[in-house]
C-alpha cells in the first residue's frame, strides 16, 4: 500500500491547527503525485475524442466527450450530482453542445469554489502539418502531443485530478463545496453560455471561481492572467460588380471587388502595422509589462528569417493591451480555379482584439464606422455574422487572488507572476454579470511553446504537475477557511 493509498487523517490527528494544515498539504502533495500517471492516462483519452464543436462537425463526438468527462467526475466520488446538460442559443429552440455539471454542497461554513473549463477542441487543421497523428496521444520528451492536450482538455484533467487528490487527502471530511462545469462549445464562441448560466444559477452560484484556460509565463515560472484582450469577429464583403467581366476588356477602368478590397484593408493599419481605427483604444493604466525582446518574439512566433515586428511600444504592451486587426479567411477564387476576370464581389473574415476597458460593442462600431468611411471607388460594404466579447480585468485586491499566487508559488518553487493575455476569453463577461461578488482566477496549463489551436500542439508535463499542485493547494487550504 502506497502512502497515498492510506485511509485519509483527519486534520485534527496532529494536535494542533498548524500541524495539522501542513500534514494536510503534504498529503496533498504525495496525492498530486502518485495520482499523475493516471491523470496523463486519462487526459490521453479524452485526447483520442475528437470532440470539435464546429457546426460542420459531427456532434457525437462531443457527446462522447461529456460522457467521458462526466464518468470521471462521478468516479472521484466526491460530487451530490453529475449531470450533462444542453441550453439553447440566444432566442431560439437549437440546443448548444453538451457540458457537463457537477455540484457537492459546501458544508461547516466554507466556501464554494466553481471549477471551469472546457472539453472542445479546435478543428486539426491540416493534418500533414502535423509531426504525429492529432488525435493520437503521443509523448515525446516532456511533451504530450494532440489536438486539446492543452487547450483545454488538460484543464479539464487538471479539476478531475484536483479532486481527486483532495478526496485521498481529506476523504469524507471535505466540507469545501464545489462545482465544476465543463464546457463543450467554448470553442465555437460559447453561444449557449449565457443562457447555461442563467438557467443553472443556483447550482454555479460560487465564492470563488477558477477558469482553468491560460497559459504561464514558462515551463518554470507560474502566471495569474490579470487581464485578457475581448474580441470582435465578423464577415465583411466588398462588392463592386453586379457580375464578373473580362479582365483584359475592361481592367484599368472597372474596379473590381478584390482591388477595392485591399485597398480598404490597407487603412486598417499605419506604416508600423500598428492599427489606425479611430475609436479602437489602448489599455493606457496598466503597469509597465515585463521585458521582452524581439529575439524572444520571433523565436516564440516562429519569425521567417528576415521578419520583423509590427507595432509600437512595449512587446508584451502591444500583445496584451493594444487593439489589433487580422484576417483571417478569405473567400476568393482559388489560384487554381482563377479566371481572367474582374470579381464583382469578395469576402474576408475580420479578428479584432479588444484593450482592457473597452467595451467590444464600442470597439465594433468604430470599426464599422471606419470601414464604411474607407471604402474606395464607392464600393458597397456588407458586414455580417458578427460575434462580440468584452475584454476583462481581475480584481487582484481580493484574499482569492493572494492565495492562489501563493500556492503557485509553493507548487512551482518560483514566485507566480502577473501577467495580460493577448487572447480573449469572452465568457468570463457573462462570469462577471451572473455572480458580481465571486472573485475569479484565471489559471492554465499552457507554455510558450504549447502552440494551441495549431499544428502539434502540446503540453508540457511538468507544467501539467505543477498546475494540478497549485489548484490542490488551494482549494485544501480554502477547506480550512470560512466562506465570509
Amino acid at each position: 500500500m502506497t502512502e497515498s493509498q492510506q485511509t485519509p487523517v483527519p486534520p485534527t490527528s496532529s494536535g494542533s491547527a498548524a500541524a495539522a494544515v501542513e500534514d494536510a498539504e503534504q498529503n496533498v502533495r504525495t496525492a498530486v503525485d502518485a495520482g499523475l500517471p493516471s491523470a496523463v492516462a486519462d487526459l490521453s483519452q479524452l485526447v483520442r475524442i475528437p470532440s470539435v464543436s464546429w457546426s460542420a462537425f459531427d456532434p457525437a463526438n462531443v457527446r462522447r466527450s461529456a460522457e467521458a468527462v462526466a464518468a470521471l467526475l462521478t468516479d472521484t466520488g466526491a460530487f451530490d450530482t453529475v449531470e450533462i446538460k444542453q441550453a439553447p442559443i440566444g432566442d431560439g429552440e437549437t440546443l448548444g453542445q453538451p457540458a457537463v455539471l457537477a455540484t457537492r454542497a459546501a458544508r461547516n461554513g466554507r466556501p464554494t469554489v466553481l471549477l471551469y473549463a472546457h472539453h472542445d477542441v479546435q478543428p486539426e487543421g491540416d493534418e500533414a502539418n502535423w509531426n504525429t497523428p492529432p488525435f493520437e496521444p503521443t509523448v515525446r520528451g516532456d511533451r504530450l502531443y494532440g489536438r486539446g492536450a492543452a487547450d483545454d482538455k488538460a484543464g479539464v484533467m487538471a479539476h478531475v485530478a484536483t479532486v481527486r487528490a483532495l478526496r485521498e487527502t481529506f476523504g469524507d471530511d471535505l466540507d469545501l463545496g464545489l462545482a465544476v462545469f465543463i464546457e463543450g462549445e467554448e470553442e465555437f464562441g460559447s453561444r449557449s453560455f449565457a443562457n447555461f448560466l442563467e438557467q443553472n444559477q443556483a447550482a454555479l452560484a460560487a465564492d470563488v471561481i477558477v477558469v482553468a484556460d491560460s497559459d504561464n509565463v514558462d515551463i518554470d515560472t507560474p502566471a495569474l492572467t490579470v487581464s485578457l484582450r475581448g474580441n470582435v469577429t465578423f464577415r465583411l464583403t466588398v462588392s463592386t460588380l453586379e457580375h464578373a467581366s473580362h479582365s483584359g476588356m475592361f481592367g484599368g477602368a472597372a474596379p473590381d471587388a478584390m482591388l477595392a478590397l485591399v485597398k480598404l484593408l490597407a487603412t486598417l493599419h499605419d506604416e508600423n502595422g500598428a492599427v489606425a481605427v479611430e475609436g479602437l483604444t489602448s489599455y493606457t493604466d496598466a503597469p509597465e509589462p515585463p521585458a521582452f525582446s524581439e529575439e524572444q518574439l520571433a523565436e516564440d512566433a516562429g519569425f521567417l528569417d528576415g521578419v520583423t515586428s509590427v507595432g509600437t511600444g512595449p512587446i508584451l504592451s502591444r500583445m496584451w493591451s493594444q487593439p489589433t486587426i487580422t484576417v483571417t479567411g478569405i473567400d476568393a477564387p482559388t489560384v487554381a480555379n482563377a479566371s481572367n476576370t474582374l470579381l464583382p464581389s469578395v469576402a474576408v473574415r475580420i479578428s479584432s482584439r479588444v484593450a482592457p476597458g473597452q467595451p467590444a460593442r464600442a470597439a465594433y462600431e468604430a470599426l464599422e464606422r471606419h470601414l464604411r468611411a474607407h471604402a474606395p471607388f464607392g464600393a458597397h460594404v456588407a458586414i455580417d455574422d458578427v460575434d462580440l466579447g468584452d475584454p476583462f480585468l481581475v480584481d487582484t485586491a481580493g484574499w482569492a487572488a493572494t492565495e492562489a499566487k501563493r500556492a503557485m508559488t509553493d507548487a512551482w518553487g518560483k514566485e507566480a507572476v502577473e501577467t495580460g493575455i493577448g487572447g480573449s476569453i469572452p465568457f468570463i463577461a457573462d462570469l462577471v454579470r451572473d455572480f458580481p461578488e465571486a472573485q475569479i482566477l484565471v489559471t492554465g496549463v499552457e507554455d510558450p511553446d504549447t502552440r494551441a489551436h495549431s499544428p502539434n500542439e502540446s503540453l508540457h508535463l511538468g507544467v501539467f504537475k505543477r498546475a494540478i499542485l497549485s489548484e490542490a493547494l488551494l482549494l485544501a487550504r480554502l477547506n480550512e477557511r470560512s466562506a465570509h
